[in-house]
């Protein structure tokens, strides 16, 4: 189980860069003076990462007219991410944490349980960056349904 805390607000966004889909490379330092919607989710394809990923792709143009860009980020492998995006129309970058070291700055590679076998994995988790590189604000034990939208409205309040 990571020792590091989920982030909070008002906390500056730890720095990373890990490697991207398409063969990029993606840094914090990429989205200087702009919103980032920072969303952690588990796995490439499966079904609520799929829906997650879907809803805020819909929402892409509305979070852009914002100010606001998207990444999403899990341990998958960027040639997982490049099949995902492409099977589902993604437009917005995915970066892969294969090591979990930037999971853990987060605080989002913590120890599960399912049917009583306790593992380590990602929690469903969002972070709302400004345009500073300061946690705006934090989504946790994400429930799908509904959350681009709710993110979408925290963005263009910020």
């Amino acid at each position: 189980m990571t020792d590091k805390p989920l982030l909070a607000s008002g906390i500056a966004a730890p720095a990373f860069t890990l490697p991207g889909d398409g063969g990029s490379s993606v840094s914090l330092s990429h989205f200087a003076g702009r919103k980032l919607v920072l969303y952690f989710y588990p796995k490439d394809d499966t079904s609520g990462c799929t829906k997650e990923a879907i809803d805020f792709n819909a929402l892409r143009a509305d979070f852009e007219a914002a100010g606001t860009t998207i990444l999403g980020v899990s341990p998958d492998s960027a040639a997982s991410h490049d099949k995902f995006k492409k099977k589902h129309a993604l437009d917005f970058p995915l970066a892969a944490d294969e090591s979990k070291a930037m999971l853990e700055a987060y605080g989002v590679w913590v120890e599960k349980s399912m049917y009583g076998r306790k593992y380590m994995g990602v929690e469903r988790t969002t972070f709302l960056i400004d345009a500073r590189g300061v946690v705006a604000r934090v989504w946790n034990k994400v429930k799908v349904p509904g959350h681009a939208a709710e993110v979408l409205g925290a963005a263009k309040a910020l």
